[in-house]
């Protein structure tokens, strides 16, 4: 149960726009927090040609122009990425959007940007000049870190034009797809799968005759799109209350409040406790995903090719391409 529940967090966190760059503005706020203290304790010698060694007025001037600069690009960046949703939408099939959204290249340049602005927020406002009524303070060290951040942003800048312009190709979202669909088959459909018998198998003949009659339907508490299933945790409720237990869904479908979810024998054994711990093995979501579903990337392709030859696009030779990525 805890892998796929920590497998199932993990794809929602990728899939979100803003773990990432959440992520980064923490470290840039330590960041900022480690090198004042540096500056304070005198612990770091910066006597060296690229430390800053100018005054406040300085300091507050160069740090301003690079947060005011990193929000100004952020919000450019983020413009850039609404707009690549909106083409993937209109010509891939608003499905193919996740994708885009699990872009990591595009999560590290907004963190990038929000980081760097949110450490020179931390560093300028303890910037002491002659006439703030305090001794001047200049945390020098400080001051120079944040002038090399910006400098990686300027890099990371050119990289994410470069990047923007290459996730809306054709070619490049039927690769990622057709990559997300390969990983799928050797995650759930190993190579060695059913080689070997184990040790307790319990073959068809060894079903109750009974079964379809002493059976109970274990029904959704819940509606959305199968997700997953947790195999493990069925596995060890069915060995430990001693029961057989029949799926009646596969990931991908949609289940309303209610669906059988499963067939539970013998079916005097179902109770409430036990209804709740099987519902908790079917995970349930708004929308599918490649995590158990092998048919949804299959579908993003034959969705991707029927709209290339639509008679809007008529582009077939990206209908080509996604059924030679479904041969694979």
């Amino acid at each position: 149960m805890i892998n796929v529940k920590i497998s199932k967090l993990w794809d929602q966190l990728h899939s979100s726009y803003w773990f990432i760059p959440a992520v980064m503005a923490v470290v840039a706020t330590a960041l900022a927090f480690t090198m004042l203290n540096l500056d304070r304790t005198g612990k770091v010698d910066i006597d060296y040609w690229w430390v800053y060694t100018g005054g406040a007025d300085g300091a507050r001037s160069l740090l301003g122009s690079v947060a005011g600069s990193m929000i100004s690009v952020a919000a450019t960046a983020f413009s850039i990425t609404i707009v690549a949703l909106q083409l993937a939408a209109s010509n891939f099939g608003p499905r193919l959007l996740r994708n885009f959204m699990q872009d990591t290249g595009n999560q590290i340049v907004l963190g990038t940007f929000i980081g760097t602005f949110i450490y020179c927020l931390f560093v300028l406002r303890t910037i002491h000049g002659e006439g703030d009524g305090y001794e001047q303070y200049v945390p020098q060290l400080s001051v120079t870190v944040g002038t090399l951040l910006a400098i990686i942003s300027i890099g990371v800048l050119i990289y994410f034009i470069h990047h923007a312009s290459t996730i809306i190709q054709a070619s490049h979202v039927i690769e990622n797809v057709s990559e997300d669909l390969h990983s799928a088959i050797k995650r759930l459909f190993p190579e060695r799968i059913g080689h070997g018998e184990p040790e307790h198998s319990l073959g068809i003949e060894e079903i109750p005759m009974s079964f379809e009659k002493e059976a109970l339907p274990i029904r959704a508490n819940g509606t959305g799109y199968l997700q997953a299933i947790d195999n493990g945790e069925l596995m060890e409720i069915a060995c430990k209350h001693n029961l057989l237990i029949r799926l009646q869904v596969r990931p991908g479908k949609f289940l309303i409040q209610g669906s059988d979810l499963a067939l539970v024998f013998p079916g005097k054994k179902v109770n409430k406790k036990l209804t709740k711990q099987i519902n908790d093995a079917f995970i349930l979501g708004k929308e599918r995903t490649e995590q158990q579903d092998i048919e949804f990337p299959i579908d993003q392709l034959v969705e991707i090719a029927l709209r290339a030859i639509s008679p809007g696009i008529n582009d077939p030779f990206t209908a080509i391409r996604c059924i030679d990525r479904i041969n694979a």
